[in-house]
């Protein structure tokens, strides 16, 4: 039975890893999987999935723009689809992910999306908003604040080190530029304290 389901997390718990490694597990079966990244982030270059560890895979690249049935279905033309990958899914819009819900209960092909659940200001983006509301699954990827907590939320640093409290909700960054923190940490950073 297909599904839709959300991975999410915070920067640097592993999110491309665990999907890259989802998608190996099928093609080592010899089933067909479809791979999708959002165009605005090409940090691994333009159409790659790649993780901190080193591994990595070609994928299409969608945009605000992008209609994931069209696409998807373009795809089953080459042959049918064990299951669909989306990386970076908070980039995803929310008619997306109604569409990859389509996929799901009228292809019955399951995606596997994966993202962030919350900006550095520690709102939802509005693709992790329609995912937690129509997933039918959902599994947190979990990794650690410098205290050794579960960290659930992110910071963005400036120029100066410190956490930025506003700005534009996307900025693509990495290490240098995001910090993974429990939420106490979050707060301490920027400026929230009791």
């Amino acid at each position: 039975m297909a599904k839709l389901y959300f991975h999410y997390s915070t920067m640097n718990a592993g999110k491309s890893t665990i999907l890259l490694q989802a998608s190996h597990n099928y093609r080592e079966r010899g089933m067909k999987t479809y791979l999708l990244t959002a165009r605005l982030d090409d940090r691994a270059g333009a159409g790659r999935i790649a993780s901190r560890i080193g591994i990595g895979a070609e994928a299409d690249m969608f945009d605000e723009g992008s209609d994931m049935v069209a696409m998807i279905r373009g795809r089953m033309a080459n042959g049918p689809l064990a299951c669909v990958f989306v990386d970076e899914a908070q980039f995803l819009t929310r008619d997306q992910v109604w569409q990859l819900a389509r996929v799901v209960d009228d292809l019955r092909v399951p995606v596997m999306c994966y993202g962030l659940r919350v900006d550095f200001r520690g709102e939802l983006f509005p693709g992790s908003a329609a995912l937690l509301a129509l997933a039918d699954e959902m599994r947190e990827v979990r990794t650690i604040c410098h205290c050794g907590k579960k960290a659930t939320m992110v910071v963005r640093k400036g120029p100066d080190g410190r956490a930025m409290t506003d700005g534009a909700q996307v900025q693509i960054g990495g290490n240098e530029t995001y910090e993974s923190l429990c939420r106490r940490h979050w707060r301490e950073a920027v400026g929230d304290g009791a």
